[in-house]
C-alpha cells in the first residue's frame, strides 16, 4: 500500500491549484495513514470548509490547535482557536464561540504586545460592539486591529478590520465613508491578496452591506466579481449558494426573471450546508412567482423560506393582497414592522406597507409610513432609497387627492429607476404617473403612461400588473366624467350628506387639513364654486 507521502504531496498541490475537492480527499487520506502536522491540518481544514464539510473543518482545525499546543506554538494555536470560535459565531452558537475565543485569549497572555494574533482577537470584540449599537467603539477597536495587521503585514487581518469599520460607518448613516472603506477592502479581496476563507466571507458580507443600504450599483459590481471568483473554483461549495442568491437578485432587478429563477434554484442546490442562503433563495423564488401571478407556487416558496428561518414578509403580505385578503396583509405587515427596529431592515418593509395600507383605506397610516421612509432615505442618501421614498410619497399624495404633487414625485422616482435599469419599478412609477395625469384631467397623457407601463409589465411577464393596467384603461371618461379619485368620491358623498369637514375627518380617520385639501380638489375637478354645487353634481351624476 502506498504510504501517505504521495497523498500529502498531491493534497498540497491540489490546494495550491484551488482544486478543493481533490485537496480534501488527498489530505484526508494522508491523515488517515499517518497523522498530519499542524500546518497540513490547517490546509485540510480550509479544504473541508470550502467543499462544505463544516464538521470536518472544525475537527481538522481542532487537531491543528492541539498540534500547535503540543509543539509550544501558543500564538499559532490561538489563531486556530480564533477561527474555530468565529465559525461557531457565524453559526449562531455564541456559547462555543465565546469559549474558544477565551481559550485564545489565555494563550496570548504571555505573548508580546505586537503579536498579530492579538489583533485577530480584537475582531470579535469589535463585532460585539457593533451588534450592541456602539458603532464608535466598534470603529476604534477595528482600527486598532487594522493597525496591528499593517505593522505585521497580515493582509487578512487588515481587510477584515477595515470591513468592520465600513460597517460601523454604514450603521451610523455615514454611507459615503462606509462604502469607501468597503471599496478599500474589496481592492484586497479582488486582487487575490487574501486567503480563501476570508476572501469568501468578505465578498458575501460586503455585497450584503451594499444591499442593506440599497447601494445597488456597487452590489451589482461586487456580485459580478464574486461570481467570477466562484466560477474559477468549480469544486468549491461554500459561498456559491450565497453568490447565486445575489446573482438572482441582480437579475430580477434588471428584469431577467427567467435567469433569476435559474440562479435561485441553483443556489438551493449548492446551499446544502448554508441554510440562510437556501432560505433567501426560496424567498426570491416566491417573489418572482408572485410577480408572475403564480400564486400557488409563490405561497409554497414563501412557506419554505419561513420553515428555513427567513421571515417571508413583505412578499407573503403582498401575495395576500393579490388574493384580495387585505385585512390579513395589513395585519401581517403591521406585526413585522412593529417588531423591527433596524431602520435599514424597515426600508425593505415600508414600501409594501404603504401599498397595503392604501389598499385597506388607511391613508393616514400610509402617510406616516411614507414619512418614515423619507426620513430614512434622507439619512442614508442612496439613489434607490430616494426612489422608494419618492414613489411611496407619490402614491400617498395621489390617494389624498393631491395629484400635482404626486406627479412630480413619481416622475422623479421613475428617472432614478430608469437610470438604475430597474424595469419593474420603473413600470410601477409610470402606472402611478398615468393615474395622476388622469386625476388632473389629462386623459391622453394618462393613457400614454398607462400603455407604457402595460408594455413594460407584459415584457417582464408581470401578468397581474398588466391585467391591472387593462382594468384601469377600461375606466374611460364616459364612466369617469368627474375625474375624482376613490378617496375624493368618499369625501364628496359625505359632503352631499351634509357633513362638515370636521365630521368627515372623524368618519374617514383623516386630518381636517387633508379633508380641506380633498374638498378643494373636488371643487376644482368638478368646476363648481361651492359645496352645494358639488352636492348637486353628485346627485345629477348618481354618485350618491
Amino acid at each position: 500500500m502506498e504510504d501517505s507521502t504521495g497523498d500529502l504531496a498531491r493534497g498540497r498541490e491540489h490546494y495550491r491549484l484551488k482544486a478543493w475537492g481533490e485537496a480534501y480527499t488527498s489530505l484526508t487520506r494522508a491523515d488517515g495513514r499517518s497523522p498530519l502536522g499542524a500546518e497540513d491540518l490547517e490546509l485540510l481544514a480550509v479544504s473541508a470548509y470550502l467543499v462544505g464539510r463544516d464538521g470536518e473543518y472544525l475537527d481538522a482545525l481542532d487537531h491543528a490547535y492541539r498540534a500547535h499546543l503540543a509543539a509550544s506554538r501558543s500564538a499559532r494555536a490561538a489563531r486556530c482557536a480564533f477561527w474555530i470560535g468565529l465559525r461557531f459565531l457565524l453559526r449562531g452558537e455564541a456559547g462555543r464561540a465565546t469559549a474558544w475565543h477565551a481559550r485564545a485569549g489565555r494563550l496570548l497572555e504571555h505573548e508580546s504586545s505586537e503579536c498579530v494574533e492579538r489583533g485577530y482577537m480584537l475582531l470579535p470584540v469589535a463585532e460585539q460592539r457593533l451588534r450592541s449599537g456602539d458603532t464608535q467603539g466598534a470603529f476604534s477597536i477595528a482600527g486598532a486591529a487594522a493597525n496591528t495587521g499593517e505593522r505585521s503585514g497580515e493582509e487578512d487581518l487588515v481587510a477584515i478590520a477595515r470591513h468592520l469599520q465600513g460597517r460601523a460607518r454604514l450603521h451610523e448613516g455615514r454611507v459615503k465613508e462606509g462604502l469607501a472603506l468597503l471599496d478599500e477592502t474589496m481592492l484586497a479581496v479582488t486582487s487575490g491578496e487574501l486567503s480563501p476563507i476570508p476572501t469568501g466571507l468578505l465578498y458575501c458580507s460586503i455585497v450584503e452591506c451594499c444591499r442593506s443600504v440599497h447601494a445597488l450599483e456597487r452590489a451589482r459590481e461586487w456580485t459580478a466579481a464574486l461570481a467570477r471568483w466562484c466560477d474559477g473554483q468549480p469544486e468549491m461549495v461554500s459561498f456559491t449558494g450565497a453568490c447565486r442568491v445575489h446573482r438572482a437578485e441582480v437579475l430580477q432587478l434588471g428584469g431577467d426573471w427567467s435567469a433569476a429563477i435559474d440562479e435561485a434554484r441553483r443556489a438551493r442546490e449548492r446551499a446544502a450546508t448554508d441554510r440562510p442562503s437556501a432560505a433567501e433563495a426560496a424567498y426570491q423564488l416566491g417573489e418572482i412567482s408572485r410577480l408572475r401571478g403564480e400564486q400557488a407556487a409563490a405561497e409554497a416558496w414563501f412557506l419554505s423560506a419561513n420553515e428555513e428561518g427567513r421571515e417571508p414578509q413583505p412578499g407573503l403580505a403582498l401575495l395576500r393582497l393579490a388574493q384580495g385578503r387585505v385585512g390579513a396583509a395589513v395585519a401581517a405587515l403591521r406585526r413585522v414592522v412593529g417588531g423591527t427596529a433596524d431602520p435599514l431592515v424597515r426600508t425593505r418593509l415600508l414600501p409594501a406597507y404603504v401599498e397595503i395600507l392604501l389598499a385597506g383605506g388607511k391613508v393616514e397610516e400610509a402617510r406616516a409610513a411614507s414619512d418614515e421612509l423619507q426620513a430614512i432615505a434622507q439619512r442614508f442618501e442612496t439613489g434607490v432609497l430616494c426612489a422608494l421614498a419618492l414613489q411611496a410619497r407619490g402614491t400617498v399624495e395621489l390617494a389624498e387627492g393631491n395629484a400635482t404633487a404626486a406627479l412630480d414625485l413619481v416622475r422623479r422616482a421613475w428617472s432614478i429607476w430608469a437610470e438604475m435599469e430597474a424595469p419593474y419599478q420603473a413600470a410601477q412609477a409610470r402606472l402611478v404617473t398615468g393615474l395622476a395625469c388622469r386625476a388632473l384631467g389629462d386623459d391622453e397623457g394618462g393613457r400614454l403612461e398607462l400603455e407604457a407601463a402595460r408594455r413594460m409589465f407584459a415584457k417582464l411577464g408581470a401578468a397581474p400588473d398588466a391585467a391591472h393596467v387593462d382594468s384601469l384603461a377600461r375606466l374611460d371618461s364616459s364612466r369617469r366624467p368627474h375625474g375624482l379619485t376613490p378617496r375624493e368620491l368618499e369625501v364628496l358623498r359625505l359632503v352631499a350628506a351634509g357633513k362638515t369637514n370636521k365630521a368627515i375627518a372623524a368618519a374617514l380617520r383623516l386630518s381636517e387639513k387633508t379633508v380641506d385639501r380633498h374638498v378643494s380638489s373636488i371643487l376644482g375637478k368638478l368646476h363648481v364654486p361651492s359645496r352645494a354645487a358639488a352636492t348637486a353634481f353628485a346627485y345629477e351624476h348618481e354618485l350618491v
